[in-house]
C-alpha cells in the first residue's frame, strides 16, 4: 500500500512521525511537511492576540526551536526521510499547491501525525484509501489545536490517543483505536502531547497495517464541541492550578529535533 505522510516539525511529534516513516512495512511514496510560520508575522500575532504572552514559551518549544537550533537535515524525522530515500515537501496550503503534489504521488492512504492544515473532502479522496490522523485524546473528548493542554486543565485524568478516520470536520472521524495513557504528575502540556504521540505511533502503525489487509474497524462516535486555542483568562486560570505549558527539559529535548524544512 502507498503511503502519504504529513505531519508538522514540532517537538510534540516529530520522534513519533519519524517511528511511523521509519518502521512502517508500506511504501511511503511522500513526505509533507507542514510550515506552522506560513502565515507570517499576521498568524503569530492572531495565536497570540487570543492566547496572551502566556503561550510564547510554548510556541517557541514547540514550533521555533525544533527549526532554530538544529541544522537543516539533521534529527530524527530529518534521518527517517533519508533512510526511505525521500526528499521531504514542505507545505504551505495543501488544499492549494500541496493537492497537486499529492495527487502526483498517487498515495492509497492519506496518514497525517499533527498535521495544523484542514484537509478538503477533495484532498482526502485522491487517496483510493482515504486518510487517517493520529489525535493526541480520547476522542470525542478534546477535539481541536491543543487537546493536551484542555485535557490537563480539565482535571479528569482522561489523557490518551487516537487513531481515526479523516473528515471534513476537525477530529471527528469514525475511530479505529484508542487507548488510555497514564501520565506522572506535574507533565507539561508539552510533555504531555510528547508522550501521547509516542503512545500512538505503534498504534497508527497497526492501523496502516490493518488497513492495507482490509481489516479495518471504525466506529462513529458523536463529536462533541470543538476546543480551540485557549484565551486569556483560561491560560491564566491553568497557570493558578499549576498547569505549566513548557519547562526546561521541554526546550532541550526541542534542541534533538527537527532540521527537515528550510
Amino acid at each position: 500500500m502507498r503511503i502519504a505522510l504529513l505531519t508538522l516539525e514540532s517537538t510534540a511529534s516529530a520522534a513519533a512521525a519519524a517511528h511511523v516513516l521509519r518502521e512502517t512495512s508500506q511504501e511511503v511514496v511522500f513526505l509533507g511537511i507542514s510550515d506552522p510560520f506560513r502565515g507570517g508575522v499576521a498568524r503569530t500575532r492572531e495565536i497570540v492576540a487570543r492566547c496572551g504572552p502566556r503561550i510564547l514559551p510554548w510556541l517557541f518549544v514547540e514550533f521555533a526551536a525544533p527549526r532554530l537550533l538544529r541544522p537543516r537535515g539533521a534529527g530524527p524525522l530529518a534521518a527517517a526521510a533519508a533512510a526511505r530515500g525521500l526528499r521531504p515537501v514542505v507545505i504551505h496550503d495543501i488544499n492549494g499547491a500541496g493537492q497537486a503534489a499529492l495527487e502526483a504521488a498517487r498515495p492509497d492512504l492519506i496518514v497525517t501525525c499533527h498535521f495544523d492544515q484542514i484537509l478538503s473532502p477533495e484532498t482526502i479522496a485522491l487517496a483510493t484509501r482515504g486518510g487517517v490522523n493520529l489525535h493526541p485524546s480520547l476522542l470525542p473528548l478534546h477535539r481541536g489545536p491543543m487537546p493536551c493542554f484542555w485535557a490537563a486543565v480539565d482535571g479528569d485524568g482522561y489523557f490518551g490517543v487516537t487513531v481515526h478516520r479523516l473528515a471534513p470536520r476537525i477530529d471527528a472521524g469514525a475511530v479505529l483505536a484508542q487507548r488510555a495513557v497514564a501520565l506522572p504528575a506535574g507533565a507539561t502540556v508539552s510533555g504531555i502531547a510528547r508522550a501521547l504521540h509516542h503512545a500512538g505511533a505503534e498504534m497508527l502503525l497497526q492501523v496502516i497495517d490493518d488497513i492495507a489487509a482490509g481489516r479495518e474497524r471504525g466506529r462513529e462516535v458523536a463529536a462533541l464541541p470543538y476546543r480551540p486555542f485557549p484565551d486569556r483568562a483560561a491560560l491564566k486560570a491553568a497557570a493558578k492550578a499549576g498547569v505549566g505549558l513548557a519547562g526546561f527539559g521541554d526546550y532541550r529535548v526541542a534542541r534533538e529535533l527537527g532540521g527537515v524544512a528550510a
